[in-house]
This record gives C-alpha cells, sequence and structure tokens, in this order.
C-alpha cells in the first residue's frame, strides 16, 4: 500500500523524523497542529483563535492528503488549562457540526510553546463525495433512546 507523506516545510520535520501528514490507503493521519502563524508572527491570544489556527492548518494538510474537513472520524486535543475548553469548543463545532467526529479532549502540563494555549490532531478517511468533487452528504445521528 503506497504512503504519502505531506510535509508542513517545518525544519523540524527532518530532525525529529516526523510528518505534518501521513495518507496510507484511504486514512489519513494529521500530526498534532500547534497554532503557529504563517508568517512568524505570535499566535492569537485567545482559545478560539488558536483552534481555529490549528484547524485550518489540519485542513490544509488534509487537502494536500486529498481529504478534507468532512472525512475526519476522530480528534484529539490537547488543552493547557480547562478554561480553554470553550474557545476550543466553539471552533470545533464550526469546523465539524455536521460531520461529528470522535474527539477526546485533554489537560496537559504544556506545549513546547508556553504562546500555545492548544493543540489538536485528526484521523479522516477518505469516503465522503466532498473529497471525490461532490457535495457532502449529511451523515445519519444515531440516537440512544431514553
Amino acid at each position: 500500500m503506497e504512503r504519502q507523506i505531506v510535509s508542513s516545510g517545518s525544519p523540524y520535520e527532518p530532525v525529529v523524523g516526523y510528518s505534518r501528514a501521513v495518507r496510507v490507503g484511504d486514512r489519513v493521519f494529521v500530526a498534532g497542529s500547534a497554532p503557529i502563524m504563517a508568517d512568524g508572527s505570535d499566535p492569537p491570544a485567545d482559545a478560539y483563535g488558536q483552534a481555529s489556527r490549528c484547524l485550518e492548518i489540519v485542513a490544509n494538510a488534509l487537502r494536500e492528503a486529498g481529504a478534507s474537513l468532512a472525512d475526519v472520524v476522530c480528534t484529539r486535543a490537547y488543552l493547557t488549562d480547562a478554561a480553554a475548553f470553550d474557545g476550543f469548543a466553539k471552533a470545533h463545532g464550526e469546523a465539524f457540526s455536521e460531520v461529528r467526529p470522535a474527539n477526546t479532549t485533554v489537560v496537559v502540563a504544556a506545549l513546547l510553546d508556553p504562546r500555545w494555549l492548544l493543540e489538536i490532531e485528526a484521523e479522516a478517511v477518505v469516503t465522503t463525495a466532498e473529497s471525490a468533487g461532490r457535495p457532502p452528504r449529511r451523515p445519519s445521528v444515531r440516537r440512544r433512546p431514553g
């Protein structure tokens, strides 16, 4: 099975030995994405702004791998403070309100840069019509009785 590597161009990728994303078959794994600004400026000061930036990075990596946010089946978020949850949740909800991937959110002691309030990683399975150039269909949601 072919392995496609997506690079962000970070100088740390070859040093650490990682990729922004890896696609194998119909699966895409996007590494933890921190709120690093393309122009090198400081990240937004608030959790919503940082989560929005992280999700933009995730979306770009998915696009390079032939996927989209509509293909995401699982996300993991690492917050440095539980107080960042509402801002993270708002951005995540805006990105995934129709897709509704499985999510785990944990609070950690710190991230590599003390300005980062959070980091987000994602996994996708490329099966949606959007990834094939067609409009996405709304996923079915099963609700438990009672």
